[in-house]
């Protein structure tokens, strides 16, 4: 098959190759799929990047992708075979090959069935994106009826908060950081937009909740929010984030425990297999109940994947970067 690996760290046109690799064959429990896309997280380009050591000698691609069942191990049902799916954590917990290749073999407990009103592109945007916001939104509970605040609401785990959210029930607050930002927050289902360039968070809040707070938050960058996060907090609130760009100064403990918080991080692999399992279910029933905003920022071919890395890393990408390897 043809892959793209790298053998050590470094810029994406100098140490990505694209080439002939062994086609994989799925063992117990697993299937082998015919990647059609992969989806490139920022975590798929830091690991190539560094800083550290190499985990593998070499490595293959991503970790999210879609794709056709083409083959099933010992202990999957047959029925599997020929399926659509999407799949997520391609490379991650000890796997050295990922997605970005023609085929990967997974654990069919990774795999999900990809609807057919959905394409592979779309496919490949789900897995760590969606997956994470899933957890970042019910992590504290039930939000039906309740507000909550999304930092980041036109990002591409953000967005897919502010969607899990409004799905789910509740008034939706997202922060933004342009008008057309706030535009795409409000597509995905936010009730309110708050521009944190221009506006005053926290009296935003108040005035949005009539000073009562907000009930949860699903929180892109803990130490950089934290004054504003734990100010618009109700008491017995909650807050789950999935990144921590501002490091840990802005992170105060008394505030947490006179408001009696719930604190959750989010680092998807180690999330419980249950929440996991709940999440593949929940997107799986999700895209079949009405139009879903899933954002392809833009497309690459498997053989110029470096030009898939290197839209990431300049940071103005709107979605999920997709490499098409079918």
């Amino acid at each position: 098959m043809k892959a793209v690996w790298y053998e050590r760290r470094g810029p994406a046109r100098e140490v990505l190759t694209y080439g002939d690799h062994p086609t994989p064959k799925p063992g117990r429990n697993e299937v082998l799929i015919r990647v059609h896309a992969s989806g490139v997280n920022p975590s798929d380009a830091g690991a190539r990047r560094g800083p550290g050591p190499m985990q593998y000698p070499k490595v293959i691609g991503n970790s999210d992708g879609a794709g056709i069942v083409e083959e099933c191990g010992p202990n999957v049902a047959q029925d599997m075979l020929g399926k659509r799916v999407w799949f997520y954590n391609g490379q991650r917990n000890g796997r050295a090959f990922g997605s970005g290749a023609e085929y990967i073999e997974l654990d069919v407990d990774l795999v999900r069935v990809l609807p057919d009103s959905v394409s592979f592109a779309e496919g490949a945007t789900l897995g760590i994106p969606c997956m994470t916001a899933h957890r970042a939104v019910f992590a504290g509970g039930a939000v039906q009826g309740r507000t909550v605040l999304v930092t980041g609401g036109a990002g591409a785990v953000g967005h897919y908060c502010v969607q899990w959210a409004k799905w789910a029930g509740a008034t939706v607050i997202a922060t933004v950081s342009s008008p057309e930002k706030a535009e795409r927050a409000r597509a995905g289902g936010a009730d309110f937009t708050i521009d944190y360039k221009t506006e005053d968070v926290r009296a935003r809040i108040r005035e949005i909740t009539e000073g009562e707070g907000v009930h949860h938050v699903a929180d892109i960058d803990l130490g950089g929010n934290a004054a504003d996060t734990f100010a618009s907090l109700r008491v017995n609130g909650s807050i789950a984030y999935y990144a921590n760009r501002g490091g840990g100064d802005g992170v105060k403990l008394g505030p947490m425990s006179q408001k009696n918080l719930t604190l959750t991080g989010i680092y998807l692999p180690q999330v419980p297999h249950e929440a996991r399992q709940r999440a593949q279910d929940d997107i799986t029933h999700w895209l079949r109940t009405g139009k879903r905003i899933l954002s392809v920022a833009s497309t690459h071919p498997l053989a110029r994947a470096y030009e898939a890395h290197e839209a990431v890393e300049r940071g103005d990408k709107i979605g999920t970067v997709v490499v098409i390897s079918a």
